[in-house]
């Protein structure tokens, strides 16, 4: 039985994703200060592909750097063929957030919409009590 992962000077290598059509997909993109994660889902919100920075090689501080995102974006896009227009969903604040949505234009997808779902507090959390002495 081969194993899944080898081990290389050049970094870390999985098995190739399985090749699939779709027309229109949605692609969400998180972005934190750690980490970037791109999933690519269809119209029903069925997870296709995904990728992160850690799953393409990157470790600890590298992780959180635009070209980190890139690549995971590229991984993320690869298994997908014939794809025509996508809408991109993006959340958090991270570095990653403007590479991954770069290579998505250049990739020849069309970008129907760009939505901005990150998380923003109403009205913040409540604040500790006054001191009393």
């Amino acid at each position: 039985m081969p194993k899944p992962y080898r081990f290389r000077k050049i970094g870390l290598y999985r098995r190739r994703k399985k090749i699939r059509q779709i027309g229109k997909a949605v692609i969400h993109i998180q972005a934190s200060f750690n980490n970037t994660i791109v999933t690519v889902t269809d119209m029903t919100g069925e997870v296709i592909s995904w990728s992160s920075a850690g799953t393409c090689g990157f470790k600890s501080r590298k992780k959180k750097t635009a070209f980190a995102a890139h690549t995971t974006a590229r991984d993320a896009i690869r298994p997908i063929q014939g794809m025509q227009e996508a809408a991109v969903k993006l959340k958090g604040s991270g570095r990653g957030r403007d590479a991954a949505l770069r290579v998505i234009q250049r990739s020849g997808i069309r970008v129907t919409c760009v939505q901005d779902i990150s998380p923003m507090p109403h009205n913040g959390c409540r604040p500790p009590t006054k001191r009393r002495i």
